[in-house]
């Protein structure tokens, strides 16, 4: 099968204020490196699809405000593949668009979609199902999403269910379920035939398109309405991004369509969606520390991460135990890990002080 058919859309459009004080709304997660391994999210996504799709065909969906800084992160692709949404309208919206975009260049195109802000590693794994994917999207009228092995009854994620196929590759999805509570998510775990929704999704233009027309017909028709790849795509998108209706793509077409299939894939992944999973997988010291500069002195302190924007700045931390230390230019934040999902009410709190917002 050859590669040139093979097309990538990265979305990148969150502002990840779970990640305050690091990510704000001038600067969100996905362009910022977040592990402390010299590449941004961003840059990471790009350096690992990079071997399956062509750089000329990878495109990047975000905020329009990010366009240029995408542009910098990513000098390989072509800048015209880089995408500006005139506001936020969730993942059915960006999807249709990007899927007319690339359908326009390409009609056989086969494509993957990607979150830019996930960490993946083991990516040997995940290039072999990504190629797999691509293959049976190429010859099937199929719905393909990455299915990931969960490891633990964590109520952060959605879940699928599979119907299981002796020896086979890939499984029908029977159902799509939101993040459910504790005691439904050890059920899930118990039953063995869940699988956590990392949003990897691969589809032939034609197939999504169909789906799209078939699930989310009012969205298909205002998207019909522009002229792809041209000099009046932006003007026509403006119009009319601000009639569409905000819905995902999993409410939309996902948990309706009936040819949507999962490959279960161990990828040691991770959605990176909290300052503890960033602890967790960032690399420790002995007591177990995950400090981002060598003049962090830590004393009878253990569990914390600290990350601080000046490298050269000294910290001394003693007694801390299983805190979050994030220090900026322009704010800091100490919060005991286990109050990392309070971090989207400080922002507010913050917000709601006057002038706050020079702080996000």
């Amino acid at each position: 099968m050859s590669k040139s058919n093979n097309y990538c859309v990265i979305m990148a459009g969150g502002i990840g204020s779970r990640f305050w004080p690091m990510s704000t709304q001038k600067f969100p997660k996905q362009f910022q490196d977040i592990l402390g391994t010299g590449r941004t999210m961003i840059q990471q996504t790009y350096d690992r699809i990079v071997n399956a799709v062509p750089a000329e065909n990878i495109f990047v969906i975000t905020n329009k405000e990010y366009v240029e800084l995408t542009a910098q992160q990513l000098p390989n692709i072509p800048v015209e593949n880089i995408v500006g949404e005139p506001m936020m309208k969730n993942t059915a919206a960006c999807n249709i668009y990007m899927v007319n975009k690339i359908a326009e260049k390409n009609p056989d195109a086969n494509m993957i979609v990607l979150p830019a802000d996930h960490l993946i590693l083991k990516e040997q794994t995940f290039l072999e199902k990504v190629n797999l994917a691509f293959d049976l999207a190429s010859k099937n009228d199929y719905l393909i999403t990455l299915g990931i092995t969960p490891t633990r009854p964590d109520t952060g994620y959605g879940y699928i269910q599979f119907i299981e196929k002796k020896n086979s590759d890939v499984c029908k999805v029977k159902t799509f379920t939101e993040k459910p509570n504790l005691e439904i998510a050890k059920t899930f775990l118990e039953s063995g035939d869940f699988l956590w929704n990392a949003g990897i999704f691969i589809w032939n233009v034609k197939s999504i398109h169909k789906a799209f027309e078939e699930y989310l017909p009012e969205m298909t028709e205002q998207f019909n309405y522009c002229e792809y790849n041209s000099d009046n795509e932006i003007s026509c998108i403006e119009m009319i991004y601000p009639k569409v209706n905000k819905v995902s793509i999993d409410n939309g077409i996902l948990e309706k369509a009936k040819n949507v299939y999962v490959i279960p894939a161990d990828l040691g992944w991770s959605d990176l969606g909290t300052w503890t999973s960033v602890f967790e997988n960032a690399e420790k010291e002995e007591q177990k520390n995950a400090v981002n500069s060598k003049f962090v002195l830590t004393y009878n302190a253990k569990g914390n991460i600290v990350r601080l924007k000046n490298k050269n700045k000294a910290a001394v931390i003693d007694g801390l135990k299983n805190y979050i230390i994030v220090d900026t230019e322009k704010a800091l934040l100490i919060c005991p890990r286990d109050n990392d999902q309070l971090i989207k009410e400080y922002v507010q709190d913050l917000r709601n002080i006057k002038k706050g917002d020079k702080f996000m």
